[in-house]
C-alpha cells in the first residue's frame, strides 16, 4: 500500500512569482484593499495550520510533490529559492526534506507555460473571463492533473508516504492509482463518490 497525504494550499504572492504584483492589483480592482488584506490573513493562517498539522504526523514522509514544480533537475534551488524569499509552503518543503523527505519535480514544464501564457494574456481582460479563457483553464488544469497523477504513481515506491502540496482547483487525487491511499491532511474534498 502506498499513502499520499493531500495538502490543499492556496498559493502567496511569493507563489506567484512575476505574476504577483498584476493579480494583487486585479484582486483589489475587483473587490477591495480590505479584502486582499482579509485574504492574506486568511492564507497565512492556513498555512500554520498546514505547518502545524504536518508536524503532528507520526508517519516519516517519503516524497515531496508541489503544485508548480517543475522537472527541471533544479528542484530543490527554486524550492530554497522561494522559501528564501518567505514562501511558507516552500519553508515546510525545506523542513521535509530536512527530515528525510526526497522532493521531486512534479510538473511537466511545458503545461505550466500553457497555463503562465494563458494567464497573463488575460489578465486585465475586463470584469469577467471570457468562456473561451475559462474553457482553456480548465483543459489545461486537467492535461496538468493527469500528468501529476501519473508522476505520483510512477514515483511513489510500496511502503512509502507521499505528500502532495496541491491548489484547491485540482483534482489530482481522483486520477491516482487505485493503490495509493489519499488522506487529506484538511477535509477540502467535495463530496464525491468513490
Amino acid at each position: 500500500m502506498r499513502k499520499l497525504i493531500y495538502v490543499p494550499i492556496i498559493h502567496t504572492q511569493t507563489d506567484m512569482g512575476t505574476l504577483s504584483p498584476r493579480l494583487e492589483e486585479e484582486y483589489i480592482k475587483k473587490f477591495s484593499g480590505d479584502k486582499w488584506l482579509k485574504h492574506r490573513q486568511t492564507v497565512e493562517k492556513l498555512w500554520t495550520e498546514i505547518e502545524r498539522r504536518l508536524n503532528q504526523l507520526k508517519t516519516p514522509i517519503h516524497k515531496v510533490y508541489q503544485d508548480g514544480l517543475p522537472i527541471c533537475g533544479r528542484e530543490l534551488e527554486l524550492t530554497t529559492e522561494l522559501a528564501n524569499r518567505g514562501g511558507r509552503n516552500h519553508q515546510i518543503i525545506l523542513q521535509l526534506v530536512k527530515q528525510g523527505a526526497e522532493l521531486l519535480g512534479t510538473e511537466d514544464p511545458k503545461l505550466l507555460k500553457e497555463e503562465y501564457n494563458t494567464i497573463t494574456k488575460n489578465l486585465g481582460q475586463g470584469e469577467s473571463p471570457r468562456e473561451d479563457y475559462k474553457k482553456v483553464v480548465r483543459e489545461n488544469l486537467e492535461k496538468r492533473d493527469r500528468f501529476i497523477a501519473q508522476r505520483i504513481n510512477e514515483t511513489l515506491l510500496p511502503g512509502e508516504t507521499g505528500v502532495l502540496f496541491m491548489g484547491l482547483l485540482h483534482q489530482v487525487h481522483t486520477k491516482l492509482a487505485k493503490d495509493i491511499r489519499v488522506e487529506p491532511l484538511l477535509n477540502h474534498f467535495k463530496n464525491e463518490k468513490e
